[in-house]
């Protein structure tokens, strides 16, 4: 059809540009896109496909680069920090999924070897594609996406074992041999290959890699290279290909250069997988799928519904909640490429028909579109099925209750703080300073443990769980605050405080204009910005560096820039009040304040929060002289300084009514501020001086907590 093969490669890519944009407006994965671009390519469509060895060598490559890039991207951390239940469910799921898919496999007549072929491929789950939809969601650091991406690793593992074991069967390496003799020829096969890439990782990679790394270009060359070649060692071996590959990535992924590595090549993987998909597409025999649409459709409800629900039944076992079970579950409600690759290799060995390989294709079709929806509307499925999920959850789920018992009911809870990451966890250090009692809640047990050995009341549990609030003392708290960046869990959190009638005040953290704009629409009270903010504080302490810090002077006197914290006891005062001379010998030399910077400020020269103060003095002092500024003023004092907002009735017998505000002198006769009148129906806001007070008023004021006490005990006010 092509008058040459580059015509024709050509003309595939074409193709899967055109299916990849379809795809991008259907919101389906490229992976679906791809496969259907093959099936369209081959004779069942445009008859494109005609150079299958050119292609198929092409689609080996990428299988191999794919298997490499999960080695070397391997990360049992993770399944350490979310605790046994990535385990505990990668592992359960895997043997309940691959039994009973084998056994109804075997009882829609399929032999016991291609059953193991068509259990083995609803066991495992695109690591590729869930990713993607996580992140996508904002989801991959939620509880649940953090349990998912820790048993999608334990997938991959065992999808590895797995394809060593269904690709031995029939192997020409224990061909002609008992099977006690075969397994030991089989062992000492792997563990030679496996003693070279243990070498190779102690003696040989590491040199190599350091010479070579000064070259991105030729890293990545070595690389491919490299997973090549243990490729093709793993298929001397009469092992499959990707064994080889896979455990190339492992001998790097220890190295420093993994990250740059797996950045480089996965741009290449993603454009060799193409043909992986595009071959499979074009080979798979269409005049059977009528025949076999009454099985696909049996498996992909299996999947579809059954992996979700294993999932949902290990965790409520193990103390979650029927929300995390359910959205962890829906990432397992598809078959993944491994799938896809392992039922190909069966094809390669003669252990499947072209049929179960079309079987396979089509539950993987339908199971990977249909599943892409119910991730995308997981939240709408939760609500829908919240009530018949009840079964599925302990009557304590201990694991998302509060660390301590008693811990959500703690009394006298200031703040409710969500989020103990890296900038949650200051914003609780300086409130913890400030004397506030805090209740924090995260899903990361590290962060929780490093909460409680501070003292602080803490919670196991998702922002996004909207069953999370029901336990919270929201009646105690006078803030709730949400340190964590995403749009949808912040807003949605808004609105359920403002339904439940929280009296308190919220804050939200954004990451822009745009989003704070809309927190603030949504009714958050403050919005924290930490970019803008750090970007603000790192441009004044680089102007005041460049503008004070003296250059190239050898002089015995050390110079050291304080800020001046928010909640320092001399926030406020004027310098003649810091004893920095008397205490630790040291002075103020300069003030750094919005850009612009002050030199040898004078004794009346009031200090503020934020400023940066350059001390000079000796270099003993200058340490002295940081713990003096930072002292943090007493709980007592602060007490003192907190302002309320209250409204305050006015009687009809008043010696107020009559009078405008400017006559009575609120600030000079109660030291408070009236802000706004409620006068019926109407509100003033922001009254002129000349507003007369009427009867019934309800005056809105401010001022110090002591100051509007003794105003509501003098109202009602002694008639004239």
């Amino acid at each position: 059809m092509f008058p040459s093969t580059y015509a024709e490669i050509a003309a595939l890519l074409a193709l899967a540009a055109a299916f990849g944009a379809l795809g991008l407006l259907l919101r389906q994965p490229l992976v679906i896109m791809f496969l259907a671009a093959g099936i369209a390519a081959g004779p069942a469509g445009f008859g494109i496909v005609a150079s299958h060895p050119q292609i198929e060598l092409l689609a080996h490559i990428g299988i191999a680069l794919l298997l490499f890039i999960v080695g070397l991207r391997l990360d049992l951390d993770l399944i350490r920090t979310t605790g046994p239940v990535a385990l505990a469910t990668g592992l359960g799921q895997i043997v309940f999924t691959s039994v009973i898919g084998w056994a109804i496999a075997l009882g829609l007549g399929m032999a016991p070897l291609p059953a193991a072929y068509v259990a083995v491929a609803l066991t495992f789950s695109s690591t590729i594609i869930i990713v993607k939809l996580l992140s996508d969601k904002k989801e991959i650091d939620a509880l649940h996406g953090r349990i998912a991406v820790g048993f999608l690793i334990v997938q991959d593992i065992a999808a590895i074992l797995a394809l060593v074991g269904l690709t031995m069967i029939g192997s020409p390496l224990s061909a002609d041999l008992s099977p006690p003799a075969a397994a030991v020829r089989v062992l000492a096969a792997g563990a030679g290959l496996l003693a070279f890439t243990a070498v190779a990782m102690r003696w040989l990679l590491p040199p190599l890699l350091r010479r070579i790394s000064s070259s991105p270009e030729l890293l990545s060359v070595f690389a491919v290279a490299w997973a090549v070649f243990l490729g093709a060692a793993s298929d001397a071996l009469h092992f499959a290909k990707e064994v080889g590959a896979f455990l190339a990535g492992v001998a790097l992924a220890s190295t420093p250069y993994r990250d740059a590595i797996g950045a480089r090549l996965t741009g290449v993987r993603d454009f060799l997988l193409l043909f992986f998909f595009i071959d499979l597409g074009a080979r798979l025999d269409w005049s059977t799928v009528g025949r076999q649409i009454g099985e696909a459709l049996i498996f992909s409800a299996f999947v579809l519904v059954g992996n979700p629900l294993i999932v949902l039944a290990i965790m409520g076992w193990m103390g979650y909640r029927r929300r995390t079970g359910l959205l962890a579950g829906l990432t397992v409600a598809q078959i993944s490429e491994f799938s896809l690759i392992v039922a190909a290799a069966g094809l390669q060995l003669g252990h499947l028909s072209p049929e179960t390989m079309g079987l396979i294709t089509l539950v993987g079709v339908v199971t990977i579109f249909a599943s892409t929806y119910m991730i995308l509307y997981s939240e709408a499925l939760y609500r829908l099925l919240s009530g018949p999920l009840r079964v599925f959850e302990r009557q304590r789920p201990y694991r998302e209750l509060p660390a301590e018992p008693g811990a959500a009911a703690a009394p006298g809870v200031d703040v409710i703080l969500f989020g103990a990451g890296t900038y949650g966890r200051a914003v609780a250090e300086h409130l913890i300073a400030r004397g506030n009692r805090l209740l924090v809640v995260d899903f990361d047990p590290q962060a929780i443990a490093a909460m409680r050995e501070k003292g602080v009341a803490v919670l196991y549990g998702d922002l996004g769980d909207p069953e999370l609030l029901e336990g919270l003392p929201l009646g105690q708290a006078r803030w709730v605050v949400s340190t964590v960046r995403n749009r949808e869990l912040n807003l949605a959190l808004a609105s359920v405080l403002t339904r439940r009638g929280f009296g308190g005040k919220i804050a939200l953290t954004a990451t822009g204009p745009e989003e704070a704009a809309r927190y603030e629409a949504a009714g958050a009270h403050v919005v924290f910005r930490p970019f803008v903010d750090a970007a603000e504080q790192a441009a004044d302490a680089l102007t005041h560096a460049m503008e004070v810090f003296p250059e190239g002077i050898d002089w015995p006197i050390g110079f050291r820039e304080i800020r001046l914290r928010p909640g320092s006891i001399f926030a406020g005062r004027p310098v003649r009040e810091v004893p920095l001379r008397s205490a630790t010998g040291s002075s103020i030399l300069a003030v750094s304040r919005a850009g612009r910077v002050i030199y040898d400020p004078d004794p009346e020269f009031r200090l503020f929060p934020g400023d940066r103060l350059v001390v000079m003095g000796p270099p003993a002092g200058l340490k002295a002289a940081e713990e003096l500024l930072g002292r943090p003023e007493a709980a007592v004092a602060l007490e003192e300084e907190r302002f309320v907002v209250e409204e305050i009735a006015v009687p009809c017998d008043s010696d107020l009514v009559g009078r405008n505000l400017a006559e009575i002198g609120f600030r000079q006769r109660y030291a408070v501020t009236v802000v706004g009148i409620r006068r019926g129906g109407r509100r003033i806001v922001a009254p002129a001086a000349e507003e007369p007070i009427a009867a019934e008023d309800r005056l809105v004021v401010l001022g110090r907590q002591e100051a509007v006490a003794r105003l509501r005990r003098e109202c009602p006010l002694p008639a004239r």
